[in-house]
């Protein structure tokens, strides 16, 4: 199995192949063009993410052991860096969740490149995936 880091290495590297930012910004938008749309029956309350301002519906299954993720987003961008978090965290254990460094978005670009708003949003949505694996790593000790 591919480890989180090796995931992460593959985005930077795939976000080298751009010095134009509005190319990132474009496979950004084609990242969230394919993520598979997200059942309407996870577009809830309580699965919308604080803290973004766009609407961010994040759903976490707890299957064999591993963190599933899906979600959607109204916003194109931020779709796609939810799309970007689901590649690199997608099929992990909470454990490996929780101990990952997600070096990969500094080293992208993202931090300097999104807007505040943006920015907060992509926080509060690595919030949110970790606290669903802390819950499921509580609920399996």
């Amino acid at each position: 199995m591919t480890t989180i880091n090796e995931l992460q290495d593959q985005v930077i590297e795939e976000f080298e192949g751009f010095d134009d930012w509005m190319d990132k910004y474009q496979m950004l938008i084609d990242l969230g063009n394919d993520l598979e749309p997200l059942d309407e029956k996870y577009k809830t309350e309580q699965n919308l993410i604080d803290g973004c301002q766009s609407r961010v519906w994040l759903q976490a299954d707890y299957r064999d052991g591993l963190v599933w993720l899906q979600a959607e987003s109204d916003a194109l961008i931020v779709k796609g860096i939810i799309a970007l978090l689901i590649r690199v965290l997608n099929g992990h254990t909470p454990h490996d969740i929780l101990e990952a460094d997600l070096y990969f978005i500094p080293r992208i670009g993202l931090s300097d490149h999104l807007s505040p708003t943006r920015a907060n949003g992509l926080l509060a949505m690595v919030k949110q995936i970790r606290a669903y694996a802390l819950a499921y790593s509580m609920h399996n000790a």
